[in-house]
């Protein structure tokens, strides 16, 4: 059984920067792909951020292209999401996915596992 465990979410003034870590475990993780979600309520969920476990490609959303940065240690089973430049638009719980293939995917409903999730706020 897969299981994802995020870390790393926070309190921070606009214009700052968080580094959001998904330990991944229980599953083999060769030839999937992973990504980053978010989520404010009342809200559907959105599509941040994904890289297939290879590293070969990589997706961002609309409106984080060019301050978040994602990437995978394959070694210690962990994907990342650097954020810069953070925005109170920003706020939300970040949410970390995994799909059991690595065709490449945005919608929520075609990933597998999902995390528990981390709160950041981004706020003056």
């Amino acid at each position: 059984q897969v299981q994802l465990r995020e870390s790393g979410g926070g309190l921070v003034q606009p214009g700052d920067s968080l580094r959001l870590s998904c330990v991944a475990s229980g599953g083999e993780f060769a030839w999937t792909l992973m990504a980053w979600f978010r989520q404010v309520p009342g809200k559907e969920r959105e599509f941040v951020a994904g890289i297939t476990w290879s590293g070969a490609r990589t997706d961002y959303g609309d409106s984080v292209k060019g301050r978040f940065t994602v990437d995978r240690d394959v070694m210690k089973n962990i994907m990342t999401l650097q954020m810069n430049a953070l925005q109170p638009e920003d706020t939300a719980i970040y949410y970390c996915a995994h799909k059991r293939d690595f065709k490449f995917t945005t919608e929520p409903q075609d990933f597998d596992y999902w995390g528990q999730g981390t709160q950041v706020t981004v706020s003056s």
